[in-house]
């Protein structure tokens, strides 16, 4: 390259962000002090999301002290800050992340929807659900509108926290109060909703009704969260048709499978499920093993 400035790094690091390629992010950032390429916004913001996709945490902090030590007036900058709370709250670090926006808070700038949308994913994401329903009042409260990816973390929610009536409002209001259509996101938290809260009829009816309109919101998700209902609450059809539309929809999907398995050892129908098994080994499908990734510090 004849020409190495910050601009041609940012571009380079933006590539390298949207392909997930978060090493070779690192890399770059590591050598731009020796090529002479000073740090810009951008650069450090591309660093927050590179040490969010490793899970990082000890090279964020070292971007989070540069930042504060370097760059005049850092609560200004909303998008900063957000890329703060979401590499600390994809750390685990969910207390560092609600100090990053209520340091926010402190200054004369006012915290924007993507600060409240970025905290209660995090809190969301990370099994604080009592806060989200707690933090998402205070947003509305301050008068923030919120963006439709906020009801997603918040009607799941309202699911994990057994609160079913709450849940079908905040749902309801995303039309009638923020003029907000529903996707198929709030759709399968919906029936997630429903189901979990052992209203299979209503979450069938629900799909049913959506079918019937030629709604084409219906998604594995959806599917599956109504498949699982059906292995919970024993109802073998409706659970055959629910795995058969998922599958439709998505042949190699593995979980469906495995719900469908399970559904089947319920009534012990074992031909059944070695059926399912050989059916997975043709089309190439196995369940995928976890694994668990920690960074060991001093």
């Amino acid at each position: 390259m004849p020409l190495r400035n910050t601009v041609c790094a940012n571009a380079l690091l933006s590539g390298y962000g949207d392909a997930k390629l978060w090493t070779k992010a690192v890399e770059l950032i590591r050598k731009m002090p020796a090529l002479s390429l000073e740090y810009d916004h951008f650069t450090l913001s591309a660093a927050l999301r590179a040490c969010a996709g490793l899970a990082a945490v000890e090279l964020g902090r070292q971007v989070h002290g540069y930042l504060m030590r370097s760059v005049y007036d850092v609560g200004s900058d909303m998008l900063l800050l957000s890329s703060f709370i979401e590499m600390y709250g994809k750390c685990g670090l969910v207390a560092k992340a609600q100090k990053v926006f209520n340091f926010d808070g402190k200054g004369e700038g006012k915290r924007d929807v993507v600060m409240w949308t970025s905290l209660l994913g995090v809190c969301g994401r990370n099994g604080y659900y009592k806060e989200v329903l707690e933090l998402f009042k205070d947003m509305l409260m301050e008068g923030i509108s919120p963006a439709g990816v906020a009801f997603v973390t918040v009607i799941s929610a309202c699911t994990h926290t057994g609160q079913l009536q709450l849940g079908m409002e905040y749902f309801e209001s995303m039309e009638l109060k923020f003029c907000l259509k529903p996707g198929p996101e709030h759709y399968s938290c919906l029936v997630d909703l429903l189901c979990r809260a052992g209203e299979l009829g209503k979450a069938w009816k629900l799909v049913d009704e959506m079918l019937n309109k030629g709604h084409s919101s219906c998604t594995v998700p959806m599917w599956g969260a109504l498949l699982n209902a059906c292995k919970d609450q024993g109802d073998l059809e409706l659970g055959k048709l629910a795995a058969q539309r998922a599958l439709e929809l998505n042949p190699h999907n593995d979980g469906i499978y495995v719900l469908l398995s399970n559904l089947y050892a319920r009534f012990g129908m074992w031909h059944e499920i070695n059926h399912l098994r050989k059916l997975m080994k043709e089309k190439g499908s196995r369940k995928d093993v976890g694994y668990s990734r920690i960074a060991v510090t001093n």
